[in-house]
Formats: structure tokens, C-alpha cells, sequence
């Protein structure tokens, strides 16, 4: 079985996790439940970002409108979904005493963001009606 598979299975039976290895110092898995939680925090943020942008700028051109609360949506979405798959591949590398695993994740959203950031700044100069 792949890992990436194995770590979905284990999203869902995260006791699971504990087969792995030996049990660390507590405080390296609660380190790594409060990445998470921040991780959540930020997809939580990304999406309702996305829908304020949908929902409080009606003057908006339709396609900006919906291509920035989709860029912010999905962000959201792939951050959750991020967030749970990183907990899980931290958690066996840090019972496993291996290296904790690389990400090109967080350079990803910085991109989207500055994307988004971008465009919005072009909203502003141009006006709403463009």
C-alpha cells in the first residue's frame, strides 16, 4: 500500500498512528496537534475570505468577483485537507525518530495568496466596475 493512501486510511483512525514506532515525548505530538490547529485556523480564514469576496463586493465584475472567492475557496480547501495529511506524516516521522517531512505546500498558498493580493490591488486601482 502507498504511504500517501496509508496516511488517508490514518485521517480516519488516527490510533492507528501509535503502531508506528515508539511513543515520543508527548510534547512533540502536542506541538504538532497545535500545527494543525493553525493550519486550520488559516483555511478557515482563506474561506471566509473567499466568501466575503462573493458576497460583500456586489459591484464587483462577475468574473473578479468569482475568480478571487474561488482562488480563496479552493486555498481554504486545499489548506484543510493539507493540515490533517501533514499531522499524520509528521506523527509517523516523529515516532519513527525520522526526519520530519518537507513540504512545498506552504510556498504554494504564499503564492495563491500574493496572487489574490495582487488582483485585489488592481480592483482597487481600476474601481469596482473596471
Amino acid at each position: 500500500m502507498s504511504d500517501f493512501v496509508r496516511n488517508v486510511r490514518l485521517w480516519f483512525a488516527p490510533e492507528q498512528v501509535r503502531d508506528e514506532g515508539g511513543t515520543p515525548d508527548y510534547r512533540f505530538s502536542l506541538a504538532n496537534e497545535r500545527t494543525f490547529l493553525a493550519w486550520l485556523r488559516t483555511a478557515l480564514a482563506l474561506i471566509g475570505g473567499g466568501f466575503a469576496v462573493d458576497q460583500f463586493l456586489p459591484d464587483l465584475r462577475w468574473a473578479w468577483r468569482v475568480g478571487l472567492a474561488l482562488a480563496l475557496l479552493g486555498a481554504g480547501v486545499l489548506c484543510s485537507l493539507r493540515a490533517v495529511n501533514h499531522w499524520v506524516r509528521c506523527e509517523r516521522a516523529i515516532r519513527r525518530g525520522e526526519d520530519l517531512p518537507a513540504s512545498r505546500f506552504p510556498a504554494l498558498l504564499s503564492l495563491v495568496v500574493a496572487i489574490v493580493a495582487v488582483a485585489m490591488v488592481v480592483v482597487v486601482l481600476v474601481g469596482w466596475a473596471g
